[in-house]
């Protein structure tokens, strides 16, 4: 007859569960935590999950859940994990608030990915804080909770036991970075490995960052980007740029500034930074020939100029989003 399992002793890991789950931050935490690793041993955690709200309850994807308890399983949770939320606009039930306060009074851990944040920001216990959320939704967490300072740039961020992480996949980095914490580097690779990822991802959220929006105002100034953007390599100063386009250069740099919301050389800057990427992950070419492409003109100030929007080198960024032949 098989063996039966060894009973695990662990901390125990609850996951919150809610209508409208986030079901790919939710598969983040079970896969890390509730996951069966018998190479681990009994001390490895214990995972259970917790629906918040009477069922039905449903996910992201059409699924229904079956949770293992309720939200009296939080109070003897070791780390509780906000998989997500429904919305920044979304209140927060005043029982999970007073719930989480309490867990975090005995000495759990909370933590929460991307959206999740709202979840532990509702809580007051991030006021004076730190905590980082999805870019995209960094504004709002500032105008919801102004008295905690919200860090758009870090793909994770820990204070006084509680964590919050930024978009979907850097839950996974956030995840293994408590299993080093409580198990140590050897376990948090080994996870790492089965997750097929790198144990500690380099960068930060701003690799990711979406490129600005077409500007505002007429014909003039759009029509002027997509001719820079067309001739990055050239030699294009703000006193060229306001020749091309007619205008003395302080019609020019004012114009430019209520079109784009940037200056003329902020704005080149961070285009040729954007063609690099491309490059980088596209072509093989060297630091020197990337740099000539997009207009810097020298491989140094290619790194020095990608590192300080990218918050990586060219180098790490090439290896981290290369696409594969």
């Amino acid at each position: 007859m098989p063996t039966a399992p060894t009973p695990l002793t662990g901390p125990l890991v609850v996951a919150l569960l809610y209508d409208s789950l986030c079901t790919f931050e939710f598969g983040i935490v079970a896969e890390v935590f509730g996951l069966a690793r018998p190479e681990m041993g009994s001390g490895w955690y214990r995972f259970r999950s917790a629906a918040i709200e009477p069922g039905p309850l449903t996910a992201h994807g059409g699924f229904r859940i079956l949770p293992d308890g309720g939200a009296d399983l939080l109070e003897e949770a070791d780390l509780i994990v906000v998989p997500g939320w429904k919305g920044a606009a979304v209140p927060v039930p005043e029982s999970l608030i007073e719930t989480l306060r309490a867990a975090h009074g005995r000495g759990a851990r909370l933590a929460s990915i991307c959206s999740g944040a709202f979840v532990l920001a509702a809580t007051g216990l991030l006021d004076g804080k730190r905590a980082t959320t999805h870019w995209r939704y960094a504004d709002a967490l500032r105008r919801t909770r102004p008295a905690l300072t919200v860090d758009e740039a870090s793909l994770y961020h820990a204070e006084d036991r509680i964590f919050t992480s930024a978009g979907s996949a850097a839950g996974i980095d956030l995840m293994v970075e408590i299993v080093r914490r409580d198990f140590g580097p050897d376990a948090a690779n080994s996870v790492a490995r089965r997750l097929v990822m790198p144990a500690h991802r380099t960068g930060s959220q701003a690799q990711f960052l979406e490129r600005p929006v077409r500007p505002r105002g007429d014909g003039a100034i759009p029509a002027l980007l997509d001719h820079i953007r067309a001739d990055l390599a050239s030699d294009w100063t703000i006193a060229r740029m306001a020749t091309t386009v007619g205008m003395s250069r302080r019609t020019f740099e004012r114009r430019f500034g209520e079109a784009t919301g940037q200056g003329p050389g902020q704005w080149l800057v961070t285009e040729r930074v954007e063609a690099a990427k491309d490059l980088l992950v596209r072509s093989g070419g060297s630091m020197e020939t990337i740099a000539q492409a997009v207009g810097f003109g020298s491989a140094h100030a290619l790194r020095h100029h990608f590192r300080s929007l990218v918050s990586l080198t060219p180098t790490a960024y090439r290896r981290e989003h290369a696409i594969a032949a």
